[in-house]
């Protein structure tokens, strides 16, 4: 099988092993319900659609935040454990909890239920308002993908509590995806303009590694800020990853990671773009990041889940199904219409039964006034190609494919629905108005806000 320019590598991660299995397993097929896809039962129109929503569920329910932290952390009466990591739980040792992102939330509840009485104090900010179920840490509701001054508040109430904390005292960081925007804490101007910024990247097909080397020389707190803010207390870090690779520093910008980038990269990104023309933006508001080795002796980050954990999962269930499962890549990149189209072109070539299987996260260039997310996007691409026995599945895994749509569903019963109609797939791509077209086709995937992040997953699946 030949790897399109877009798939980088046969891997479930970039530079690991794949996974490629043959349809000979003593695994027994597992049941799932659609816990975590609202719209399950009403997309599942053909036994492949059932299959294909069963193995993004399965995918989505092994980054449930509650329980990665169950196979992550583990307490006894007078000692944590996360990884291979130890802390005592002595009297007098003070621990805090700080959270930021789509995860934080959850693994707050799970702290709590963990550690009770032993934390001292905590904030977390997330997209999803508390109902009261945390008692000893505070939780701020952000808003997202652009900072408010909500976002400020929650990040300067952050600030505070790191501010003065003792050598022996220890930070529990939750860091995931949403944390860039959720930590907002800008320097001689407001988060209306650091909106301005950002939009007009995201607008431009910027990749996730340039906008947030701008985000972090944007702002008094990622980039390394935070882990300056709790020195010289013990910082341990549990990162979601939703960016391919996993690359520590551009996870939510990297709050408790040495920046390697600087305001000149920053400066080449904003000109590379014209952001300061399109939005008025002034390179003199630049700021340096933390460089002193000193602030991150005591840190240690540790990455708890990404999209291998889903594209495992996902590669598991397939095979039980009866698919030889194939995971193409975990650092997936580019144009979404380009890989949608090239995603095709890979499935046509497959041996049946094949679940191509992709964790990533891809741009759009926006063209028009539409709305839609680059999965949407990807999908109504694929869409334009799609033959008998072959369908596309792409999903954001924190349920918000910049719309409350997830992501979309694209087989030849989109395609016959989208001619009775007369939707002309092109020109809804041409005017990045994606969501609109799977509105009227009934092709979204709905999840709701997932309290997980973990990038985009999809999968691409033949029959014979």
């Amino acid at each position: 099988m030949r790897v399109s320019p877009i798939v980088k590598e046969t891997s479930l991660g970039c530079g690991k092993t794949g996974i490629k299995s043959n349809t000979n397993s003593n695994l027994d097929p597992v049941q799932y319900g659609f816990t975590k896809i609202q719209n399950g039962e009403a997309l599942a129109l053909s036994p492949m659609r059932r299959e294909a929503l069963e193995i993004a569920e399965a995918g989505l329910q092994a980054i449930d935040t509650k329980e990665v932290i169950a196979r992550t952390v583990q307490a006894t009466s007078d000692m944590l454990y996360i990884q291979n990591h130890k802390i005592p739980l002595t009297i007098g040792a003070r621990i805090f909890v700080v959270g930021i992102g789509k995860c934080s939330l959850d693994a707050a509840i799970a702290f709590e239920a963990l550690l009770g009485d032993h934390i001292a104090m905590g904030i977390v900010v997330d997209v999803r308002r508390d109902e009261g179920a945390l008692t000893r840490i505070k939780s701020y509701q952000g808003d997202h993908p652009f900072p408010t001054q909500r976002n400020v508040d929650a990040t300067h109430a952050i600030i505070e509590l790191l501010t003065g904390l003792a050598a022996e005292d220890v930070v529990i960081m939750i860091i995931s995806g949403g944390g860039s925007t959720l930590l907002c804490q800008p320097h001689n101007f407001t988060c209306q303009e650091e909106s301005s910024v950002v939009e007009c990247l995201f607008k431009a097909g910027a990749t996730i590694q340039e906008i947030n080397t701008v985000r972090k020389h944007l702002s008094l707190a990622r980039g390394g800020n935070l882990a300056k803010y709790a020195y010289p207390a013990r910082v341990i870090s549990l990162i979601f990853s939703d960016v391919p690779g996993d690359d520590l520093e551009f996870i939510a910008s990297g709050p408790t990671v040495k920046d390697s980038t600087t305001t000149a990269d920053a400066q080449r990104i904003i000109e590379k773009y014209r952001v300061w023309e399109r939005c008025g933006f002034s390179l003199g508001e630049l700021v340096e990041t933390p460089k002193e080795d000193t602030f991150f002796a005591k840190v240690t980050n540790l990455v708890v889940a990404g999209n291998t954990v889903a594209l495992t999962a996902m590669a598991e269930h397939a095979k039980t199904l009866g698919y030889i499962p194939l995971v193409c890549t975990a650092c997936l990149t580019g144009e979404a219409e380009e890989v949608g189209r090239n995603i095709t072109q890979e499935l046509h070539a497959a041996a049946a039964p094949m679940a191509l299987l992709f964790g990533g996260e891809t741009t759009v260039t926006v063209k028009g006034e539409g709305q839609g997310g680059r999965n949407q996007e990807l999908s109504l691409s694929a869409l334009r190609f799609v033959q008998n026995n072959e369908l596309v599945l792409a999903l954001a895994s924190d349920g918000r494919d910049n719309s409350e749509a997830a992501g979309a569903i694209c087989d030849t019963i989109t395609l016959k629905k989208a001619t009775r109609m007369g939707l002309m797939m092109d020109e809804y791509l041409a005017r990045s108005d994606s969501f609109s077209f799977f509105v009227k086709t009934h092709d979204q995937v709905v999840t709701g806000p997932t309290g997980s992040n973990v990038a985009d997953l999809t999968l691409a699946l033949k029959r014979s």
